[in-house]
């Protein structure tokens, strides 16, 4: 498959932005649960118009006594991570990697801002997305950046509607590290959906 080309070992990615209650079962989620080994970090990303480079979706990836994805309003549907309310659990860096090549295509690129924080920020990061509830169509970075803005030592983190000036914003945090994705894929998510979804049925 020519899309699947994957920067392991990187940080990573984003979605676009509807309430809907979704609660996967609690055995489903303990099969899931995925612990880094690494520092706790936090990793936002935007997904932005290659043409514009306005941003169009934020989301969080949290490591904290486990790895999450806060994927606001998020579009991708998989079998492997299982979701409560936009939280993804399972989130090991293959699927990861996934994630953000879904997003990435010929008209849309991704952002990644990485950070190292202490286990306990990102605990309270992880709660805070797990107590959130569903968000809204069109609210992702308001929700992404009001979580955020609640933890310690990120107070200058504001809550904004934009995803350009939250990423602009968390740029100027101390010891962020950046990456940038792209591929040259059809701007059709439907076609990089299906093929995931079979490279993750063939890996099972």
């Amino acid at each position: 498959m020519k899309r699947r080309q994957f920067l392991i070992g990187l940080p990573l990615a984003v979605s676009a932005c509807t309430a809907q209650e979704v609660w996967a079962p609690d055995d489903v989620i303990a099969r899931a649960i995925h612990r880094g080994t690494g520092p706790k970090s936090l990793t936002l990303y935007t997904m932005k118009n290659t043409g514009s480079d306005n941003g169009a979706h934020s989301a969080l990836m949290i490591d904290a006594s486990q790895r999450v994805m806060f994927d606001p309003a998020g579009s991708w549907k998989q079998a492997r991570m299982p979701e409560r309310n936009d939280v993804l659990f399972g989130v090991t860096p293959e699927l990861e990697q996934y994630y953000v090549s879904f997003h990435a295509r010929v008209t849309y690129y991704v952002i990644g801002q990485q950070i190292e924080v202490s286990p306990e920020v990102a605990e309270r990061a992880l709660i805070l997305a797990l107590s959130n509830g569903p968000v809204a169509q069109a609210n992702c970075t308001r929700a992404t950046s009001r979580l955020i803005g609640q933890l310690p030592g990120f107070e200058s983190i504001r809550q904004t509607w934009f995803p350009n000036k939250l990423s602009d914003d968390f740029a100027k945090l101390p010891g962020v590290t950046t990456r940038e994705y792209r591929e040259a894929d059809a701007d059709d998510k439907s076609i990089a959906a299906r093929e995931i979804d079979a490279a993750l049925r063939a890996g099972q």
